[in-house]
């Protein structure tokens, strides 16, 4: 009998991409959060339920019917949005996780809550590679909110004895994000603007959205009330330089090389790579590499650059 996931925020990048690889591997996936969107789309993502609306208890309590784990995607997704509106993060990131982990507790008690957090928890990190242990100092409300979200996740494993896990993940990327550093790049270099923030020697550990996806799979299987945390990145650091360049060099026509400002956004911690040992005892590891991967962004890009996004039924990934 296959296993019920309900996963929150699944109209989003990361929680389509998750649905569709647990549909892929015969569960059965239900999707809750914010979006409008057509049967025949999401269908085409793996679910087989959609409710739109906003991720509370008693929306919970509503659709969700005791599945066998609950994958938390909803959330805030954006460091400047925090800025601007922290309140409006808080409600996004830390109250959903409060009411999923009351539904659990509460109505069942047997489901698992698979939390994605983020490597903004660690703040500016003091040594390299990053390890789950390392002193954590987040620098913006995104990163204070998504800590305060694994302590409501923690707490309730111990207390309460659910089976609980939360992966930090670094930086996520893949066809069909639109937001964030590659389409931006995109955007800017084809429009001949070639000036990016900071030194370019900024370094991030860049994760396929699928990687992510089977990662977050791992999670659901070794999840238990110790509660696991692991790292998703893949140990690799990539400086945002070698990175604008790759985008640069995969155009179709020939584009401007980037320079950089020597000022670093607020909020924006200089270097971030990912130790992996734990995630990789799960007999996890990441199967795409960052070069490739770009190019292919690129070429999806340039195909959709117009596109509006609701009406892209299907991104090409792989």
């Amino acid at each position: 009998m296959p296993r019920t996931i309900l996963v929150t925020g699944a109209h989003g990048f990361l929680g389509r991409h998750a649905a569709r690889l647990f549909a892929q591997q015969g569960d059965l996936v239900k999707g809750l959060g914010h979006g409008d969107w057509a049967p025949e789309e999401w269908k085409q993502w793996g679910l087989s339920e959609w409710h739109p609306g906003d991720v509370t208890l008693e929306m919970l309590q509503d659709c969700a019917d005791k599945p066998f784990a609950i994958l938390h995607c909803a959330g805030s997704g954006s460091v400047p949005l925090s800025l601007e509106n922290p309140w409006q993060d808080f409600q996004r990131t830390v109250a959903t996780t409060a009411d999923v982990l009351e539904y659990v507790r509460v109505y069942s008690p047997d489901s698992r809550v698979i939390y994605p957090s983020s490597a903004s928890v660690y703040g500016i990190a003091e040594t390299f590679p990053i390890t789950e242990d390392c002193r954590l100092a987040p620098i913006s409300p995104y990163g204070v909110h998504k800590w305060m979200a694994e302590q409501l996740v923690l707490s309730s494993a111990r207390q309460f004895r659910l089976s609980t896990a939360i992966v930090r993940l670094f930086s996520i990327y893949g066809c069909g994000l639109r937001k964030q550093l590659l389409w931006d790049a995109c955007r800017k270099l084809s429009e001949g603007d070639h000036l990016f923030m900071g030194t370019g020697e900024e370094m991030r550990d860049w994760l396929h959205v699928e990687d992510a996806a089977t990662l977050l799979s791992a999670a659901v299987d070794n999840a238990d009330p110790e509660c696991p945390l692991v790292n998703g990145g893949t140990g690799e650091g990539v400086t945002v330089r070698d990175l604008l360049h790759q985008v640069a060099d995969s155009f179709s026509i020939q584009s401007s090389k980037p320079e950089f400002s020597g000022t670093n956004r607020r909020g924006d911690p200089s270097r971030y790579v990912a130790d992996i040992s734990r995630a990789s005892k799960w007999g996890w590891k990441p199967a795409k590499h960052w070069r490739e991967r770009v190019t292919e962004y690129v070429a999806w890009w340039e195909r959709h650059r117009e596109t509006p996004p609701d009406s892209m039924t299907q991104f090409t990934v792989r």
